[in-house]
């Protein structure tokens, strides 16, 4: 049996990562490192204008808020492919399983493709005697990786939490370390890689009300990374959301008996830059055939968000494919991801 006790502790767990993220947004502007990290997964939650801390459940929680794991009843699968800018490519797989009254528990893997870079030297004339010798001819491909864990429980009908434990590595050179002439005119050997191991928190309340439910999360918490000789801080973010049905059964606003319309609004507040507010809509037919659309505010070049998705059962499986379009500005043109989900229930 839990207690008030218990459930308050895992209120103020939230409650206080919640304030470290927001005192420093404004004062680290630009200053993160990772910012794959910020690049979410799951085509579903996308095509909502990421509006998705309260609605996140199954696999695709452990991307979100590791909490809605808790609504997971059997094993589930999930993997998205983003195709995101200049060439770069995203991937992420993530695994749910009902542990019975224990819980649940999931697994997330996220790689970043930058593509092929050529190698270029900076201008070492004062130590090689050669001007601006510029590309070497060399070539190579930065690569980064997350591995992490998750769990969580329901501690009542309406509560539930859960937290995520990650592994992220960067590599930003074809070797994992290089010789420098540093200020004093001394070689020293760096590193051209980071590992750092960072936490997850979140939280889902069922308000009682018809189907208004509340999620908040914190995720990146963890150490300053280490390149070279500097370190710069993950990214550190804050959402706290609210979503509901305004159609469907028991919903705030009309009955309708096929489809189901769901709203969902969220504050987001990174480490890094000023407070962002995002919005979503999805309608559900018949829980077949989905269709979403969404609006991100106070971003450079984001905003508008398209989507959808088809689903189907299969004997005791449930197939679902998503498709979310994402449009990045006259410049930086648009991004898409692809999301393909099994469940066994």
């Amino acid at each position: 049996m839990y207690s008030v006790r218990t459930i308050s502790r895992a209120h103020v767990i939230v409650l206080v990562m919640a304030l470290v993220a927001f005192p420093t947004a404004a004062q680290k502007v630009g200053t993160t490192s990772m910012q794959f990290l910020k690049v979410m997964p799951i085509a579903r939650a996308a095509a909502m204008g990421e509006a998705y801390a309260a609605l996140a459940n199954g696999a695709d929680a452990a991307f979100w808020n590791p909490a809605g794991l808790a609504s997971t009843t059997g094993f589930e699968l999930s993997t998205t492919y983003i195709d995101w800018l200049f060439d770069t490519r995203q991937g992420a797989l993530a695994g749910a399983l009902s542990l019975g009254s224990w819980g649940s528990a999931g697994v997330q893997v996220q790689y970043v493709d930058y593509g092929v870079f050529e190698e270029a030297r900076a201008d070492l004339a004062t130590l090689t005697q050669t001007p601006y010798p510029g590309l070497t001819g060399r070539q190579f491909r930065p690569f980064t990786m997350l591995v992490g864990v998750s769990f969580a429980r329901s501690l009542t009908t309406k509560f539930s939490t859960g937290m995520s434990v990650k592994f992220a590595h960067e590599t930003l050179y074809r070797q994992s370390s290089v010789a420098i002439v540093n200020s004093q005119g001394m070689t020293e050997t760096v590193n051209t890689y980071a590992n750092g191991v960072l936490f997850d928190f979140g939280l889902q309340y069922l308000t009682g009300f018809r189907t208004v439910r509340i999620g908040a999360t914190v995720q990146n918490f963890g150490a300053s990374l280490q390149y070279a000789k500097e370190s710069s801080p993950a990214p550190l973010l804050f959402r706290l959301g609210i979503a509901a049905e305004l159609a469907g059964a028991n919903s705030l606003l009309l009955p309708d008996e096929e489809g189901r319309l769901t709203a969902a609004f969220d504050i987001f507040q990174p480490n890094d830059y000023g407070q962002q507010m995002h919005a979503g809509f999805e309608y559900d037919f018949a829980g077949t055939v989905a269709v979403r659309a969404g609006y991100k505010f106070n971003y450079d070049v984001e905003g508008l968000t398209l989507g959808g998705g088809i689903r189907h059962d299969i004997g005791d499986l449930i197939l679902s494919v998503d498709y979310a379009y994402g449009a990045m500005g006259e410049f930086l043109g648009m991004s898409h991801r692809f999301s393909v989900g099994v469940i066994h229930q």
